[in-house]
């Protein structure tokens, strides 16, 4: 749920006069969304609670193509909702509530294992536990499906875990916090993907909002320049990189097509409103390529 304002308020301010959208939205569902959009086949493993908002959201993802068998009812708790602030430029601020996140948990992960072993990437976020994030990614690395890990909310991840995945993609402040080290604004880009190489991360992503995006892969590593457009709302645009990413990767384009290709989704989300709702259609990301191609 979010309200758009000419900016966002600091802490003990009301500001007036904003616009309030409610779309659907969750790290993990707008991913889905993105990738089955892009071209997917896509099935997402998550959780909701027994209440509107998660029947809304389980609709939802059906209508758009996201296969929705492995997403469970918890009575334990409420389905996640986000509230979001959103100033002229598109910029955010978000506040969440996880919810039912809380409860996916291993087992429901096994429950899966027939369905990740036919997969040919899976796509694993940290808006549920740790240790069902972690059990999933090892799940991958037996079954040899690879993994496009999205730390976010970040944390520090051991390096154990670290070598089990084929692409990292976060931010610059969530690729700091990955990489253990406290102050993101004072490091160079290229120092924080230095220390992640060190712990075994061989392709990676950072993105940098209007300033594109970091890539590197092998120890090879260049800037991204971001695609010029007309920011509405930057909600869920890295998910959307996230999802359009790791679909053209299980479609092998090499990592640098598959990254140009999702850095234009993700491009063309911050010029429509919402989360879920602003990740574009394979069609209109071919055409926004074939209009800015250098």
């Amino acid at each position: 749920m979010s309200v758009k304002l000419r900016r966002i308020p600091v802490p003990g301010e009301t500001i007036g006069e904003g616009i309030f959208h409610n779309t659907q939205g969750g790290k993990g569902a707008n991913q889905a969304v993105s990738a089955a959009r892009a071209g997917g086949d896509v099935t997402l493993i998550a959780c909701v609670g027994e209440d509107p908002f998660g029947l809304a959201a389980v609709n939802t993802l059906a209508q758009e193509g996201v296969h929705v068998d492995h997403i469970h009812q918890s009575s334990m708790a409420p389905t996640g909702v986000a509230l979001i602030t959103v100033d002229q430029s598109g910029e955010n601020c978000i506040a969440l509530a996880p919810g039912a996140n809380r409860y996916l948990s291993p087992a429901h992960i096994d429950e899966a294992e027939s369905c990740i072993r036919k997969a040919a990437f899976i796509l694993i976020q940290l808006e549920i536990p740790f240790e069902t994030a972690e059990y999933a990614i090892r799940t991958a690395k037996r079954l040899e499906v690879p993994v496009l890990f999205n730390p976010a909310p970040a944390r520090e991840i051991p390096a154990s875990l670290l070598k089990d995945i084929d692409v990292l993609v976060v931010n610059k402040q969530e690729a700091a916090i990955v990489a253990g080290l406290t102050e993101a604004d004072n490091q160079p880009v290229e120092k924080i993907a230095d220390l992640l190489e060190e712990k075994g991360v061989n392709k990676m992503v950072i993105s940098l909002g209007k300033d594109g995006a970091y890539a590197r892969k092998n120890n090879i590593g260049q800037q991204i320049p971001a695609f010029k457009v007309e920011a509405v709302d930057s909600t869920g645009a890295g998910d959307v990189l996230c999802g359009s990413l790791s679909l053209r990767l299980a479609q092998h384009d090499t990592f640098w097509e598959a990254l140009t290709f999702s850095m234009a989704a993700a491009s063309l989300s911050v010029t429509r409103q919402g989360a879920q709702s602003s990740a574009p259609e394979r069609l209109a990301i071919h055409n926004f390529l074939e209009l800015n191609r250098p």
